[in-house]
């Protein structure tokens, strides 16, 4: 009974308390460069990332193919500007995997 109202606590806690999370850009997004070419709620030179979350809310697939395209780069999906590769040697995986959930929970 007890880990159920502390379950509660914690979802209404995070309810309350997610949309100012939201709105705050991660530091591992400012430490790896992401904030050059994206902003959370609009459109800077890449897409914004509550944009991605919503085109892809729903989706399986979706946190393993944005890691890919993080890592290797891609185009076409958000318009003519290319995403260049973000982690060519494999060294960043961890720090892409966690932007890619704090997008995907957008």
């Amino acid at each position: 009974m007890k880990s159920i109202i502390v379950s509660m606590v914690a979802v209404a806690g995070l309810m309350i308390a997610g949309s100012a999370l939201a709105a705050d850009m991660p530091e591992i997004a400012k430490k790896n460069g992401c904030v050059a070419c994206h902003k959370i709620d609009t459109k800077l030179v890449g897409p914004a990332w509550a944009e991605v979350s919503k085109k892809y809310k729903g989706d399986a697939g979706a946190a393993d193919m944005l890691l890919a395209k993080v890592s290797k780069g891609g185009k076409g999906t958000w318009g003519t500007m290319a995403m260049p590769p973000q982690d060519p040697t494999g060294k960043k995986q961890d720090d892409i995997k966690a932007l890619v959930k704090f997008i995907l929970a957008l």
